[in-house]
């Protein structure tokens, strides 16, 4: 797979632009749709995008040549490759991923409950600041991007570091991609899993994982287990350390969400992730 995965450099390098097309709207709705949506781009936008990425000083490999001239086997061949990275990529590590991005949502998801569209924009993260009617963005050009009556989505991303980005062409829907927090690394000893899931045992720590619902504070959480704060950010940590917790910094407070595995175990079924997996093979 390696050698596959390297064909992907030149679609998409470390730096500048990339084809629309590489990332459909159908991807809302997984990598099944996504990759069928992919084998179905016309021929005419094929040669667009990718006549943007050739230049004199990197000409492009003539597979990918080939489907910007229209040739349908070099596009399924891309789906292909595509899929098997996902399944060496990110399909191993599906939950921590599900897990950062389920916590950027609940964190977005309370701001705009608490205050709007307004304190929503201003939740985002530092690279991006809300200055109405502006939001203004780190970003690797000089860009505007006008809305013109449409809406904006705002989509959190795990892979997405230091600055947003955006589809090249301003005609597609307006998207915002923007990076998930990523925590410091603990200072504290590795606990390993097995030692974590053997302290979970007892009705306060089931209490505390049932009380954490779509996401909460930790004083939020000690009302609802009916323990102390202290105690609340105790097992909160416990449960964390064990992979069933998520934790994100919102100003002076933390947010709590539960993880696929946290879910998983209150619905008393296997991983997420799991599933989610065998629906691609």
């Amino acid at each position: 797979m390696n050698g596959e995965a390297r064909l992907l450099a030149p679609l998409v390098p470390t730096r500048g632009y990339f084809p629309d097309f590489l990332t459909p709207a159908e991807g809302l709705l997984g990598l099944a749709d996504a990759l069928a949506a992919l084998r179905e781009t016309p021929a005419d936008r094929l040669h667009t995008e990718l006549s943007r990425l050739s230049t004199a000083a990197r000409p492009l490999p003539s597979w990918i040549r080939a489907m910007a001239d229209g040739e349908t086997r070099a596009l399924g061949r891309l789906a292909t490759i595509l899929q098997g990275y996902y399944e060496v990529a990110v399909a191993p590590h599906w939950a921590r991923i599900q897990g950062r991005i389920e916590a950027d949502r609940a964190a977005r998801g309370r701001a705009l409950l608490d205050g709007g569209a307004d304190r929503l924009l201003a939740s985002l993260p530092p690279m991006m600041r809300w200055r109405p009617p502006v939001l203004e963005a780190d970003y690797p050009v000089d860009r505007d991007l006008h809305l013109n009556g449409r809406g904006l989505l705002l989509l959190p991303s795990y892979f997405c570091r230091r600055t947003p980005v955006t589809f090249h062409n301003p005609d597609l829907t307006p998207v915002l991609v923007y990076p998930v927090e990523h925590p410091a690394p603990r200072l504290t000893p590795h606990v390993p899993s097995e030692r974590c899931l053997g302290r979970l045992v007892g009705k306060t720590r089931s209490a505390i994982l049932q009380g954490v619902g779509v996401g909460c504070t930790t004083s939020e959480l000690a009302r609802r287990a009916d323990v102390s704060l202290a105690s609340a950010s105790q097992h909160a940590t416990v449960l964390r350390d064990a992979g069933l917790l998520t934790t994100l910094r919102q100003g002076n407070a933390v947010l709590h969400t539960l993880t696929p595995l946290g879910a998983a175990l209150l619905r008393g079924a296997r991983p997420a992730e799991d599933a989610a997996y065998e629906r691609l093979a």
